[in-house]
């Protein structure tokens, strides 16, 4: 047993077990390990499966179908702009179901069944047989991504205590980070030795545009495994346990990590803010109630910064980013990797951080640095200054955004809800994030042919702006405060 040296008014007399606090943790971040590879493992595949499936075939053939035509699915790059955003449906359909489930079931069985879904879309993805069993795998795979991206920030924020709470839900941040840097490292080593200028015809008969990209899908199911079987051996988050009138297994969970008098202190906080006929259920009319429905709209609103701040383009179509830059495919490949470590050194900077610096300083300073980097890269198109011109800006807008936006929005929305509905809340602002992130990630390549890529890095730019006013008006400040009293001051 390892008693706090650092105390909060509420954490007087709490013996804390921190090995056992961080492992739960650490299992559950697992889920945000598996998010990162996931999401990111495409930008590497993605030179070779568009290829290997012949999309500008696929596009004259859908030309003749009316509902491709309709969602205008009928030329090379919209198709491509679907085979990196269809996976955003399921991660929508994943967030929404993970929020009224979760409440219902558990947050522990909804990690466990998150876990097998990535361990089984990997695989089916990675070998498809067609573009729509393709897409179709994609999809699943999303619903698993969703489903982690709630749950995971969901578990450790009602298991860990106020002082550590912001650490260890950034620890599920830094676990999406190495799940990035994990897919990137193995996309270059398995993308490598493709010849400079290769046509699509060539890079589609080589060995990586056979069986390479498969793999790239393939392995995500080894650390799924490991998520799996490590899942049923955590606790049932407490938070959850005392919602459904289980005090005494509350009770002995608390105990194991604060000691007897934390959990007697934290059970009965716990069910002060639950009112005994709303035990059991949430309705989602629930969040339409005003002082409610303030605090849906900031988390929310978070939510849709995260995204509409432009990073994850960055990520996703690296590619074309860096080919727009000069570079060939196996310099993008390298640059991708060395994005991957920037996320996560300034990862480890928000860890330091975010329970001393507190969450406002953090998101304003990266609201502003974002801001500046877009409107850099911008002008570096504007005038034409590529290569590593380009490059450096785009560090220096991905370190801004994993010290801030990154990490502290995960803090911050699952922090903010009252302990009744934070479930479904959850699930609502994970929800506004996906939408966002389909937005952002299928209009990129339209919005590039369509105003350049300068253009659109100022209208992101321009999104970073809006969203440090808001930031300053609207967050509160949640820096070790515990979630009841949170949702004291918030709600009353």
């Amino acid at each position: 047993m390892i008693t706090a040296t650092r105390s909060e008014s509420s954490d007087i007399h709490a013996d804390y077990h921190l090995g056992y606090i961080w492992l739960i943790s650490v299992v559950a971040a697992l889920g945000g390990l598996l998010f990162g590879w996931d999401w990111v493992v495409i930008g590497g595949a993605k030179p070779f499966f568009e290829p290997f499936f012949n999309l500008a075939e696929i596009a004259r053939q859908w030309e003749h179908h009316a509902l491709a035509r309709a969602v205008g699915l009928v030329t090379p790059e919209a198709l491509s702009g679907w085979a990196n955003s269809c996976a955003l449906l399921g991660c929508l359909l994943g967030s929404l179901l993970a929020g009224g489930l979760s409440d219902k079931f558990g947050r522990k069985r909804l990690l466990i069944f998150a876990a097998f879904l990535f361990a089984v879309s990997s695989v089916l993805t990675g070998w498809a047989g067609s573009f729509n069993l393709f897409v179709v795998w994609r999809i699943l795979g999303g619903v698993a991504i969703g489903m982690a991206s709630n749950l995971s920030p969901l578990y450790i924020a009602e298991v860990a205590p106020a002082h550590l709470r912001g650490r260890l839900v950034t620890l599920n941040q830094l676990t999406i980070v190495c799940g990035i840097l994990a897919a990137q490292l193995l996309n270059m080593v398995i993308a490598q030795k493709v010849a400079e200028g290769a046509t699509a015809e060539a890079i589609a008969r080589s060995w990586n545009g056979q069986y390479g990209w498969r793999w790239m899908f393939t392995v995500v199911a080894a650390p799924s495994l490991v998520f799996f079987v490590s899942a049923w051996f955590v606790p049932e988050s407490p938070r959850w346990l005392v919602k459904n009138g289980q005090d005494s297994l509350a009770r002995q969970v608390l105990t194991r990590i604060g000691g007897r008098v934390y959990a007697d202190r934290e059970t009965s906080n716990i069910k002060n803010t639950i009112a005994v006929e709303e035990v059991a259920r949430v309705r989602l009319s629930d969040l339409l109630e005003p002082r409610l429905l303030k605090i849906l709209l900031i988390g929310s609103g978070l939510a849709v910064l995260q995204q509409w701040s432009g990073i994850n383009v960055l990520f996703n179509y690296a590619e074309n980013i860096f080919k727009s830059a000069g570079f060939g495919v196996n310099t993008i490949l390298m640059f991708i990797v060395i994005t991957g470590v920037v996320n996560l050194v300034f990862t480890f900077v928000a860890l330091g951080t975010v329970d001393n610096w507190g969450r406002r300083s953090l998101m304003l300073f990266g609201c502003a640095g974002i801001a500046v980097s877009h409107l850099l890269i911008g002008l570096a198109y504007l005038l034409k200054l590529k290569g590593l011109v380009v490059l450096v800006f785009s560090l220096a807008a991905i370190g801004c955004y994993s010290m801030s936006l990154a990490p502290v929005t995960w803090v911050l929305i699952s922090e903010i809800f009252p302990n009744r509905i934070r479930g479904t809340a959850i699930s609502v602002s994970v929800s506004a994030l996906w939408i966002a992130c389909f937005i952002l990630t299928y209009t990129f390549p339209i919005l590039e042919r369509s105003i350049g890529m300068g253009n659109t890095f100022w209208i992101y730019s321009s999104i970073c702006a809006v969203g440090f006013v808001f930031i300053r008006l609207w967050v509160p400040e949640t820096k070790g405060k515990t979630l009841e009293q949170i949702e004291h001051e918030l709600v009353g």
